[in-house]
């Protein structure tokens, strides 16, 4: 933002939400803009710094979603826009697909000293995490000479044909696109919170785990046919569910044990965001390959797809994309990486225990909390219209996230009936508890409100 335009610590309304600029812009994209498109509520971004975004009226948010966690280190980081600027004025464009370009390798030495697998490693770049994601299908089935796929419900790999093809969150995003690439079976995803009345959290773990290889793999999908089981370590948009370390624990053995590819989507909850650098390292659990996107470039569009060397033997021409590995976007990386390792990543894990431990009272203290948990800065609060039957109180979210846009803070939902909270990972403990503070009154009008409409009838 100009130095003209001052920041203040906490959210400022100045106009009717939406304001009369934002209005025109709404009308606008009425017009000319893909319906396809979900909006939660009308705000029209104009700038933003650090941890704030100012739309077209003047009105300054507290933006506790990170443009979908994908500014890491802030709106327009100064290093990250430093680097921007200098690489737009040397090369713009060169595509590493048909010539060679030097900072291809040092982003690669630099990811490949931070990988959570045991090198030599191998590097493919890309435009969005849907592209890694497609990239790890092709890899997959090429390097194992095998066709099928497994992925859990509640995922979401992307909306291109194969990565919606693994995705399995909403059934909207599907809906009047079939038929999907073949080859695919859905398994049940670890939801301890909603797990069967009595059973012990690791133990319904490790048997989602192992109904893939006692189930699945027994009687309706040879194993010597399956190619790789792709997994995020904490679901984004199933509802900000953490996988329990055992059951990655015994993914990872399933997959030794029957010449499975492990594939650790990483593309929302990597780069930092879960106070690791990737999130399938809280359980210590070497990945084969990783696909990372949002967070890697702080909003330069930029997808990694990582693999162990002796996986990536395809030949040229096998796969390739124009735009993948631009000098532009690779700055961007490299300068991020620099923030990320320097203090965002670290600040992440405690700012996101220092949020944890506020909100993990919210369960015992509101009727509609359900359940929070995350890791760093990827944090769920589940909100359930009846704490016995665990019903989704989805309307109740979706409310309270347009509460909190009214009162300037920006957050968005996850799966059917949670709040995501995840900032850019530079975020001050002062600005945390303004969010907070703004999330919990939301809470608890939507309650109050839900309250007397059970009265009223």
């Amino acid at each position: 933002m100009p130095s003209t335009v001052t920041i203040l610590a906490g959210p400022h309304i100045r106009t009717e939400l939406p304001g009369p600029n934002a209005r025109r812009v709404l009308e606008g994209d009425k017009t000319y803009v893909s319906p396809s498109y979900t909006r939660s509520y009308p705000l029209v971004a104009k700038r933003g710094r650090g941890v704030v975004v100012e739309d077209v009226d003047g009105n300054q948010f507290l933006d506790f979603s990170a443009g979908i966690a994908v500014v890491s280190t802030g709106h327009c980081h100064p290093e990250v826009v430093a680097a921007i600027q200098k690489q737009a004025a040397e090369l713009i464009h060169m595509s590493g697909t048909d010539f060679y370009y030097e900072n291809m390798i040092t982003l690669a030495e630099r990811l490949s000293a931070v990988a959570p697998m045991k090198g030599p490693h191998r590097f493919y770049y890309g435009n969005s995490g849907a592209e890694a994601v497609e990239a790890a299908i092709k890899l997959s089935r090429y390097h194992t000479k095998r066709q099928n796929i497994i992925a859990f419900y509640g995922a979401f790999h992307g909306r291109t044909m194969g990565a919606l093809s693994l995705t399995a969150s909403k059934v909207q995003q599907r809906r009047r696109f079939f038929p999907l690439m073949p080859g695919v079976t859905h398994v049940p995803y670890p939801n301890v919170y909603r797990r069967p009345q009595g059973t012990d959290p690791v133990e319904y773990a490790v048997d989602c785990a192992r109904f893939i290889e006692q189930k699945v793999l027994k009687t309706t999908l040879p194993p010597e046919e399956v190619a790789a089981i792709f997994v995020e370590p904490i679901q984004g948009e199933g509802g900000y569910i953490v996988a329990p370390p055992e059951f990655l624990v015994e993914l990872r053995r399933i997959c030794d044990q029957h010449g499975i590819l492990l594939v650790a989507d990483e593309v929302q909850c990597g780069s930092g965001r879960s106070g690791k650098w990737w999130a399938i390292q809280h359980a210590g659990v070497e990945p084969d390959i990783v696909c990372i996107a949002k967070g890697i470039a702080s909003g330069m569009p930029l997808s990694v797809m990582m693999t162990k060397k002796d996986i990536m033997d395809w030949v040229p021409g096998s796969h390739a994309s124009t735009f993948g590995g631009n000098p532009v976007c690779i700055a961007a990386a490299l300068a991020t990486i620099d923030v990320l390792e320097r203090e965002a990543i670290a600040n992440a894990d405690t700012i996101g225990r220092h949020i944890m431990q506020r909100i993990s009272a919210w369960p015992q203290k509101y009727e509609l909390v359900g359940d929070v948990r995350g890791r760093g800065l990827m944090i769920g609060v589940e909100l359930v219209t009846d704490k016995q039957s665990k019903a989704p109180a989805g309307p109740a979210r979706d409310k309270v996230v347009e509460m909190a846009f009214a009162r300037g803070c920006l957050f968005l939902g996850a799966g059917e009936n949670s709040v995501r909270i995840c900032p850019p990972l530079i975020i001050t403990r002062e600005q945390a508890d303004i969010g907070l503070d703004i999330l919990e009154e939301c809470i608890r009008a939507a309650e109050k409100s839900s309250d007397q409409r059970g009265k009223g009838a």
